[in-house]
């Protein structure tokens, strides 16, 4: 089943609408090279059993994600990825940035960082390298 691939994770209070959440996480998925060119995502009815939301949201970001030219529909066949967001320095467990953000993980934790730390720390060091400008 593909939902092991994708973990769908629904945050209800994050204020991201939940077709938004599905498309994003599709999205990294692509980005970390767990989704490739020619695979086929979770159906609608795989992706509501593993999260309970509407069939419906899931269509809605599937359709998304077909408007961004990310996947394809195929009437009877499933939704399918057609293109790759992957890089070298991202993709699969051995890749450099991966490797280095782990380690760096590492040390965080055994020098008492907390998620929130983490997160805050990461949100100004990306602020700095990628302003919100630089963003699409």
């Amino acid at each position: 089943m593909l939902t092991d691939v994708i973990e769908f994770r629904i945050d209800r209070h994050s204020g991201v609408s939940t077709y938004m959440q599905i498309v994003h996480q599709v999205e990294q998925a692509m980005r970390l090279g767990l989704l490739a060119p020619g695979d086929r995502l979770p159906s609608a009815r795989e992706v509501v059993d593993a999260t309970a939301v509407n069939p419906n949201t899931v269509l809605k970001a599937y359709r998304e994600l077909e408007r961004e030219g990310l996947v394809e529909g195929r009437r009877g066949l499933g939704t399918f990825v057609t293109k790759s967001l992957a890089s070298e320095a991202t993709a699969g467990d051995d890749a450099p940035l991966r490797k280095e953000l782990a380690r760096w993980m590492s040390l965080a934790r055994e020098g008492g960082l907390v998620v929130e730390d983490v997160d805050a720390l990461y949100s100004a060091v990306r602020e700095e390298h990628y302003p919100v400008e630089e963003r699409s």
